[in-house]
């Protein structure tokens, strides 16, 4: 008896010291953790940007000044990660560190307006002194808890809110107007996230840079590839940004037109159907062939390929963990023959379009003469309509954006955008957003071909005319005697812009 009771006693000592570990266990996780997340929230910057932006309705001038936050996070090399939208068209930056009261003037170091990416760096070297940074970490899978830090309206203190992983798949970057994979998250975001790390383990995943204001909690991240990729860009200190393979591809779900294209049972793939003037795949790549497999990658009906086990995103995927540069393999059937092809990926993706998307840290091109108003159709001349351009813009200036390729390297939409009064364009002036495909009888093809036509023109007048053969008549005597006077009426410095000469 005696025996069975010291043994119960031992019994219990142990399990009373093995609940007393484990309690001492999570007290010192507990205190690992707080110290972990306060040295994250060390990290973690607001960023206070001065933008000025150009009016493209009136391309000579600028908006003016307006004042924006955004958040961001302290990375190795005394860098600052966070978003181009955040610091784009910038004249003034600043930013403070979590629990500080102090700003410091901040510079732009890299920015990668198609990802929505931006570096920041700031001069005073005590800004950075005994302050913790954040390293990177891999992509999580679906479902997976993240952490969104960042500086939100609401309040000016840190905002830290918790979400999972809902998807990752192509999706388009409302920055660039271009498609690249995302990271979908269900954790609270608004204005002033933008630039916040998304952490799991502490570690970066993601960059936040957008949300749905329409929806309920459905919010967007940078992923850690498309992060990845942009610093890999950057190890030879240029920035080159993403390559093309310059095509347009059909989806093949129908399977008549399987059959049509002689593919056998079973075989998936996308139609070539364009080939970008100029792009890699020009002279080498033909219409009609079919796209099978991109590296290693089969391609499926929709378009799609798996990146993951029972994940699929689009085959610009593959191409887009490329730089620029770099060669692509693709299997491909030729006339109900595989065939097997390398395409080096010389160029840039924002070379294939016709209409330009959203452009930063740059200046409209324009052209005046006898007070009629020249400049090429960009998105960011669609965006004067607002969001919802392709509703209200001009069905003449919204229609190229269906088919966004050109039909030779140097091709522009040029538009007569508007009139300014003047003796000279009487009658033209409530004429706005004119496409001008003619000048003269000859067929204009960019900005520069408009200027050289009009100013080498040998006849008394200057006609401009449209795809319908609708024209416009300019005395060419009265245009260049009026030219002055309706630039200093408009207060406009110059007839136009600097990279037209």
């Amino acid at each position: 008896m005696l025996i069975k009771k010291l043994f119960l006693n031992n019994v219990k000592k142990r399990i009373l010291i093995h609940l007393l570990l484990i309690v001492f266990l999570m007290i010192i996780a507990s205190d690992y953790s707080s110290l972990a997340q306060a040295n994250v929230r060390e990290a973690i910057v607001k960023v206070y940007t001065v933008s000025n932006y150009p009016d493209y309705y009136n391309p000579w001038s600028m908006q003016g000044p307006r004042a924006s936050s955004g958040s961001g996070c302290i990375i190795e090399n005394n860098l600052i990660l966070t978003n181009a939208h955040v610091v784009s068209n910038q004249t003034f930056l600043q930013v403070r560190k979590y629990g500080d009261t102090e700003r410091y003037r901040a510079r732009v170091v890299a920015v990668s307006h198609l990802t929505d990416l931006a570096l920041l760096t700031v001069e005073e070297s005590e800004f950075f002194a005994e302050t913790p940074f954040l390293s990177f970490g891999e992509l999580p899978e679906t479902q997976q808890e993240v952490l969104v830090y960042g500086f939100p309206v609401g309040g000016d203190m840190l905002s830290i809110t918790k979400g999972v992983i809902s998807r990752v798949e192509h999706q388009p970057y409302v920055h660039s107007s271009s498609i690249f994979l995302a990271g979908q998250i269900d954790a609270a975001i608004n204005p002033g996230n933008s630039g916040g790390p998304v952490l799991v383990d502490d570690k970066i995943v993601g960059v936040v840079m957008q949300g749905i204001p329409s929806a309920q909690n459905i919010g967007y991240m940078v992923p850690i590839p498309v992060i990845h990729h942009f610093f890999t860009d950057l190890e030879d200190g240029i920035l080159d940004g993403y390559p093309s393979l310059g095509i347009g591809i059909q989806d093949m779900e129908n399977e008549d037109l399987r059959r049509y294209y002689q593919m056998e049972k079973g075989m998936n793939g996308v139609l070539i159907n364009q080939i970008v003037p100029g792009g890699p795949a020009d002279g080498i790549l033909e219409v009609d062939d079919v796209l099978l497999l991109i590296e290693d990658f089969p391609i499926g009906n929709d378009g799609t390929v798996e990146f993951r086990p029972n994940e699929r995103t689009q085959l610009n995927y593959v191409t887009q963990q490329k730089q620029i540069g770099e060669d692509l393999k693709l299997t491909i059937l030729r006339d109900g023959k595989k065939m097997e092809i390398t395409i080096n990926l010389f160029r840039s993706s924002t070379k294939d379009r016709l209409v330009p998307m959203e452009q930063y840290e740059t200046l409209p091109t324009y052209y005046i003469y006898g007070g009629l108003v020249f400049c090429p159709l960009s998105k960011d001349l669609l965006n004067i309509w607002g969001s919802q351009w392709y509703q209200s813009a001009p069905r003449e200036l919204a229609c190229p954006l269906l088919n966004n390729y050109p039909e030779r390297e140097d091709q522009q939409v040029v538009v007569l955008l508007k009139a300014l009064a003047a003796d000279v364009n009487q009658g033209y002036q409530g004429i706005s957003n004119w496409v001008v495909d003619m000048v003269n009888g000859e067929k204009i093809w960019n900005m520069h071909d408009l200027v050289e036509r009009i100013e080498n023109c040998e006849e008394p007048f200057v006609i401009l005319e449209d795809e319908y053969h609708r024209r416009l008549i300019i005395d060419k005597a009265k245009a260049e005697e009026s030219q002055q006077e309706i630039l200093e009426i408009y207060r406009i410095p110059s007839d136009r812009s600097e990279d037209l000469g």
